[in-house]
């Protein structure tokens, strides 16, 4: 198995949606964080790659078509070289939107992480996360540093991909554009809508109060 298609969005811009999508247009599995958390040959992946190690694009996306999400979106451009076929959904909303969004989930997780009372496997998970995408991609929490990262990424997508690989993209969107991108037939049911603010801190067994 091989990508066929890469995900160049920060979490909170519609992800999980995407990945269902994808998943019911015959591009899955699809990888996301939740597979990272699911399947238990990813960490040693990622921990690798947080190391400094070189690892193999191939293998660690062996068992998936399709890739949304973090922490894959940490290295989109990288992907884009090793599957040079596959096509690029950048996944992206107006700015305040997605900071509404971020800064009351994965922002507020990094945040309060060493509070949170996590099984060992999935705080062995986010211990490299944090380093990876918080502190690397972002540069903090602050919503400054938070805010130049994401327009510098949604600016280098545009910049790197070209037109005809690229679909710059939002689950509000529907299917239209992406069954056309993707050549594929538009399905008859609604597109899906998924990973609201509870369903994602349903994920670590609930939200921490304000600090």
């Amino acid at each position: 198995m091989s990508l066929k298609v890469i995900g160049s969005g920060f979490g909170r811009t519609g992800t999980m949606s995407t990945k269902i999508a994808l998943e019911q247009l015959g591009f899955g599995p699809c990888h996301h964080m939740t597979e990272v958390m699911a399947n238990p040959s990813q960490p040693a992946f990622w921990a690798a790659h947080h190391a400094g190690e070189e690892v193999d694009w191939a293998e660690v996306f062996a068992d998936y078509q399709s890739q949304v999400d973090f922490p894959g979106a940490t290295v989109w451009h990288e992907l884009s070289i090793a599957f040079p076929d596959a096509r690029v959904i950048h996944t992206e909303r107006p700015v305040e939107d997605w900071w509404a969004s971020y800064s009351k989930t994965i922002n507020k997780f990094w945040m309060h992480s060493d509070k949170l009372e996590l099984p060992p496997p999935i705080r062995a998970i986010f211990d490299t996360m944090q380093p990876l995408i918080s502190d690397g991609v972002f540069g903090g929490t602050d919503r400054a540093s938070c805010v130049a990262a994401y327009k510098r990424n949604n600016e280098k997508v545009r910049d790197t991909i070209p037109a005809d690989r690229l679909l710059v993209f939002t689950p509000a969107d529907g299917w239209d554009p992406l069954c056309r991108f993707l050549e594929v037939p538009v399905p008859a049911t609604a597109f899906p809508r998924s990973n609201a603010r509870d369903e994602f801190w349903a994920l670590f067994g609930g939200e921490p109060a304000e600090a």
